[in-house]
């Protein structure tokens, strides 16, 4: 399916490995102009170089708002301007409500929620300009079914998932798409951060870690020009753990 975004221009924050990366990779293939972010300049040049050769790359630290709002503007400024926008970022530090401070809060949510807030708000005047646009954010499934030992992450991300589907309201009429893919447990760095080499897989019927790629095909799809009446969705890439009806 030709997913009718080539030649969109496209910002990808945190994109050097893992989901960012699979979500660059997917919009690139289907023709999309990306550029993405790393806080590390050489890893995030490498992944560029692996994006293909219009793939273009920014040194950004999207784990703080400032910088999550420049990178976007700095990326809109690099294309010419902007119509797809993935908000990604490293998640808080894991660890459970006994043992988390309460002063750990206030970086969880910098970090994952006001970095989110940033990253959306400085995209919408190009995309208003364009009269077409499209956020997606790689949240979690935390957002929705809080996962032991990750009180952080579950807090701020249920805030970035309220921001998201409020947003999605407010700009629908401006021809402007709003929504998050909710992963489950994923072949990245970050599970194995959390989980070490054995994740826990009980709750998941497929069995399975997920790619990072089937992630991005999801994102992908959102972002494409078929999916202009699907807003204000948080969109569990699971396995089909996520149970519940609602």
């Amino acid at each position: 399916m030709d997913l009718g975004i080539k030649g969109r221009r496209a910002a990808v924050a945190a994109a050097s490995a893992g989901l960012g990366y699979a979500s660059a990779a997917a919009l690139a293939a289907e023709g999309a102009l990306v550029t993405i972010c790393g806080s590390d300049s050489g890893r995030a040049a490498a992944a560029a170089d692996r994006l293909g050769p219009d793939a273009r790359w920014l040194r950004a630290d999207v784990a703080d708002p400032d910088g999550a709002a420049e990178f976007v503007e700095k990326a809109a400024a690099l294309m010419g301007g902007l119509d797809i926008l993935v908000v990604n970022g490293p998640g808080p530090p894991p660890g459970t409500v006994a043992q988390t401070p309460p002063e750990a809060y206030q970086g969880a949510i910098e970090r994952s929620l006001l970095a989110v807030v940033r990253m959306s708000l400085a995209a919408l005047p190009a995309m208003r300009e364009g009269g077409w646009g499209r956020i997606v954010a790689i949240t979690s499934l935390g957002a929705r079914q809080p996962y032991p030992n990750l009180a952080l992450s579950n807090t701020a991300r249920a805030g970035a998932t309220g921001f998201l589907r409020t947003l999605a309201r407010e700009v629908a009429a401006d021809g402007i798409t709003v929504n998050s893919v909710q992963p489950g447990l994923h072949r990245t760095e970050r599970v194995t951060q959390v989980y070490g080499e054995r994740p826990p897989l009980g709750d998941v019927p497929a069995g399975r870690l997920g790619e990072p790629a089937e992630l991005g095909a999801v994102v992908a799809f959102l972002c494409s020009a078929h999916a202009g009446y699907l807003t204000g969705a948080a969109v569990p890439v699971d396995g089909g753990a996520y149970q519940a009806l609602l």
